[in-house]
């Protein structure tokens, strides 16, 4: 009896130092993967243009209160600690359930994602199937698909992230997706969008933010310096201090889809609702999430989206390699 008790204290501060190390490496984790986070004391602006595209209208007017939101992008080395940390395995590593996706094609269940492939000629810019591919195997770890790698990209913000994925991460950060309002009063970093944001060359200050130069798709003159994603904060911080809120990589916001703005003036607005949402998808899809201010893929030649004001919808279930996201969290005092 002595021998079994003393087995099982033995077995018992084994677990104890077991569960304490699972803490402590946590812990660790964390501080090394937090983000640095901005405080901004909140305000009222114009959100919305009513000068580019439909979904981004009416110009309304939007009070946000004070928040904080991280200087740039969640990079490739913050969100592998997370990983390592928690075990969490992502969309694309998962795949997706017929049960929940009866109408979608069995190929696009597979664990995988969206990975822009390159054309040699110029193509039609009506039909984007002619430079996205989904890809099995495509994952964060391996943005381009089997054989690719992220090694030497751990300053690159993560992509082939889902909303899903994205919002994981913000709350075991401690923090929270932004809200559409917030992101877009972040983005224009106390600036009038028509002033700063209307060319992202300037001839005086240089390139502002990672974009496509050239003809769309086929060709990238990378007069910017990169083709494909840049690390996080390359280019010059807006007057808010924040890097990459345009181009570089779309980003994850908390809001619902709608091809539109409710027009009413708000103050802290989430957006629409997930069943609103829901009306303007295909059922086989779903209500879709927002997001934000453009990527490395948009050119002036085919999508004038490296704007505060631009959004578009992303899938709950997909991501790819151009979107990515930052975290948010309520002030603290």
């Amino acid at each position: 009896m002595r021998q079994v008790i003393g087995d099982f204290m033995k077995t018992a501060i084994l677990l104890s130092t077991l569960t304490f190390a699972s803490i402590a490496l946590a812990t660790s984790a964390l501080a090394i993967s937090a983000p640095e986070f901005v405080p901004l004391e909140g305000g009222t602006f114009q959100m919305g243009s009513e000068e580019h595209y439909r979904e981004e209208g009416p110009v309304r007017q939007v009070t946000v209160g004070a928040f904080e939101i991280s200087r740039t992008e969640v990079t490739n080395d913050q969100f592998a600690a997370f990983v390592a940390a928690t075990g969490y395995v992502t969309t694309a590593e998962l795949g997706l359930s017929a049960e929940d996706y009866p109408d979608m094609p069995e190929d696009l269940l597979a664990p995988g994602s969206m990975v822009f492939a390159q054309p040699a000629d110029p193509a039609n810019l009506a039909n984007p199937m002619a430079w996205w591919r989904y890809v099995a195997g495509a994952n964060w770890r391996h943005p381009q698909g089997p054989g690719s790698s992220i090694e030497g990209l751990g300053a690159h913000p993560v992509v082939q992230v889902s909303p899903e994925d994205a919002n994981a991460y913000a709350q075991w950060a401690g923090g929270r997706l932004p809200t559409e309002a917030e992101w877009e009063y972040a983005a224009l970093g106390g600036a009038d969008e028509t002033v700063r944001w209307d060319e992202p060359f300037d001839p005086v200050g240089g390139w502002k933010a990672n974009t496509w130069q050239g003809r769309f798709p086929d060709t990238d003159m990378e007069h910017d310096g990169y083709h494909g994603t840049a690390p996080a904060g390359s280019f010059e911080a807006n007057g808010y201090g924040l890097s990459d809120m345009l181009g570089n990589v779309w980003e994850h916001v908390g809001d619902w889809w709608a091809p539109g703005h409710l027009p009413n003036a708000e103050a802290d607005p989430t957006g629409p609702s997930e069943t609103f949402s829901a009306q303007f998808s295909h059922p086989s899809v779903g209500a879709q999430r927002v997001v934000k201010g453009g990527s490395w893929l948009c050119a002036p030649s085919y999508c004038l989206r490296y704007r505060p004001s631009a959004r578009q919808p992303s899938e709950r279930g997909l991501g790819s390699n151009h979107i990515g996201f930052r975290v948010a969290r309520d002030v603290r005092f």
